[in-house]
């Protein structure tokens, strides 16, 4: 019988949440030596540089964090931050899991998106207690789409380098301009120079790989084509984009990872242009989840480039829609292996 992934309800304990923010299978293994800067761009080479030194920062914080005072007291360390800005396919997330390979445990990696849904999950003051034993947090694609985020973030930020956790984190903008643009609101503009002060910047100039030469979104297949291929993909899905999404809704999204574990290929049938933004964010945090996983996604119905409307993708949320659709045309490239 095809599998479905609205038939799929997981519940993840708050442990497994917290012990599942490690770097994407693509980063497992990936180093400061395995990152090969582009001569042309010598700000590659000295962010590598910093990288390594932040790490090796972090180390030292912990070690000194660890050792008790002649009272036996362990000595308060106020952890650090760096922050690396660049656009996309340049290595920061190279970097960014180099850092986390590098420093002691326990360590957490999840994206923006990640540890506010965690925070969502497990309550503020929980989510602080679990990763406040960290020598460092790492937040890859940095943002702030909201000024509940904003707030959230800062004081999630702001507690946990209090405690002696170090933060890393990437993003497309500089910390002193995240948001800028979007809200006009004092409060807000004052938490991002908040933020802004926790961090050293660093550059990291390149041209964007996934936009070189990028082939446009490939035709939808067939209805019947669809159905015949997740028949003959062992551990493929089936479902009805409508109802995908509804079900979507039902989940948070902290789950939506354990939603995809286990399946080979991510079958889509009538997929449309959706109007409503909290929907469009779905697709994103699933998007990024499909990529993280690497699962093929094929679809009928509109191309993948179709999703969002064009005042989606000029409104705020910008960069999350052409993230989410860079990343599901690079998705609908690969094949998952099908029955011989």
């Amino acid at each position: 019988m095809q599998q479905r992934l609205v038939d799929r309800h997981p519940e993840v304990p708050a442990d497994q949440l917290v012990a599942q923010m490690v770097p994407p299978p693509t980063f497992d293994e990936v180093s400061f030596g395995s990152y090969i800067p582009d001569p042309k761009e010598p700000s590659q080479a000295a962010a590598v540089q910093k990288a390594a030194q932040f790490a090796e920062r972090v180390t030292a914080l912990r070690k000194a964090a660890d050792k008790k005072s002649l009272f036996g007291k362990k000595k308060p360390v106020h952890g650090i931050g760096l922050y690396l800005d660049g656009g996309f396919g340049v290595g920061k997330t190279h970097l960014l899991a180099s850092i986390f390979h590098s420093v002691p445990n326990p360590k957490s990696f999840g994206t923006f998106g990640e540890v506010t849904n965690l925070v969502g999950a497990l309550g503020f003051n929980n989510a602080v207690e679990r990763l406040s034993a960290n020598s460092v947090l790492c937040i890859d694609e940095f943002e702030l789409d909201d000024p509940g985020d904003t707030m959230l973030v800062s004081r999630l930020l702001s507690e946990l380098t209090d405690r002696g956790v170090s933060i890393v984190a990437t993003s497309n903008t500089l910390p002193g301009q995240l948001g800028e643009g979007r809200f006009a609101a004092q409060d807000f503009l004052r938490e991002i120079k908040k933020l802004g002060a926790l961090f050293e910047a660093v550059r990291v100039d390149g041209p964007d790989y996934r936009h070189r030469d990028l082939p446009p979104a490939p035709e939808p297949a067939s209805y019947e084509t669809l159905v015949e291929k997740a028949a003959h993909t062992p551990g493929s899905t089936l479902d009805d984009f409508d109802e995908l999404l509804k079900h979507l809704s039902t989940l948070h999204p902290s789950r939506y990872g354990a939603l995809i574990n286990g399946v080979t290929s991510v079958n889509v049938s009538n997929v449309h242009t959706v109007t409503d933004q909290a929907v469009a964010l779905r697709i994103v945090v699933l998007a990024d989840r499909l990529y993280d996983a690497g699962i093929p996604v094929t679809v009928s119905g509109a191309k993948l480039d179709q999703i969002f409307t064009q005042e989606m993708l000029d409104g705020g949320y910008r960069k999350k829609y052409l993230r989410a659709i860079s990343r599901l045309l690079a998705l609908s490239r690969f094949e998952a292996p099908a029955h011989a």
